[in-house]
């Protein structure tokens, strides 16, 4: 069966002229609408712990959870997400010290202190999250050992600062506990040669092989080349000359 099509010239001119109003109308809308701005909401200061436990009904693990997960969403505000870089670093580290005395065994606030919060390209608010990390470490040597030494290795490769490096390096070695991985407690060697001391290096692996018992031989073995390394490197420094 045959279909029938009517031929354009048969549509009334009316139509033509609405259909053409409405598309002039849709250009000067997009041309002239208002471009939409978007002001992101400033982060607020945290509750006090004590309201926060008493209204947390003795489950202060739950609520450290809880805000630590609002904390983070914080960053998507209508559609939009902000980066790190614009948020208040001392707010910020407000809140991740209310949570941490929610809950002193977690991790993840000092993970997300050393590691997402320290990436962005503002050295100051690096650095602010650094000591942050660093005076948390006193609380609990033992368990946030890790967390500085991972600051360590930003302070000295990122911000390039080798004292601050080595602050945080020998807060490991002399506050962290024996059971501290031996590496940890080597940082500061690393980090005094890179320095040019000599010997306060050579004082410090001294001292790791007098005080502790090293089982692994291949430790011990590492320790006694450095140690003659920088013997070493003392004795040219002195006299000038390889000896």
């Amino acid at each position: 069966m045959k279909q029938l099509v009517r031929p354009l010239k048969s549509v009334p001119w009316l139509i033509f002229a609405f259909l053409l109003c409405g598309l002039s109308l849709q250009v000067i809308y997009a041309v002239y609408r208002p471009i939409s701005t978007f002001t992101p909401h400033e982060l607020p200061a945290p509750p006090r712990v004590d309201l926060v436990k008493t209204l947390s009904l003795g489950d202060s693990i739950v609520s450290a959870k809880l805000l630590m997960l609002w904390l983070q969403s914080f960053s998507v505000q209508k559609g939009q997400f902000l980066a790190n870089q614009q948020l208040d670093y001392d707010t910020l580290i407000a809140w991740l010290k209310v949570i941490l005395a929610l809950d002193p065994l977690a991790n993840y606030p000092l993970f997300a202190a050393s590691h997402l919060y320290t990436d962005v390209s503002d050295a100051q608010k690096q650095r602010k999250m650094l000591e942050f990390v660093y005076s948390e470490f006193f609380i609990n040597p033992s368990q946030r050992w890790l967390w500085l030494a991972y600051v360590t290795v930003m302070a000295k490769h990122r911000l390039k600062e080798l004292p601050l490096a080595l602050k945080y390096a020998q807060a490991i070695a002399q506050h962290a506990s024996r059971d501290t991985p031996l590496w940890a407690q080597e940082m500061q060697i690393f980090i005094l040669e890179d320095m040019k001391k000599w010997e306060e290096a050579q004082r410090v692996v001294h001292d790791l092989l007098l005080n502790h018992q090293i089982i692994d031989p291949q430790e011990l073995q590492f320790l006694q080349h450095k140690q003659d390394e920088l013997v070493a490197k003392i004795k040219k420094n002195i006299t000038g000359r390889d000896e």
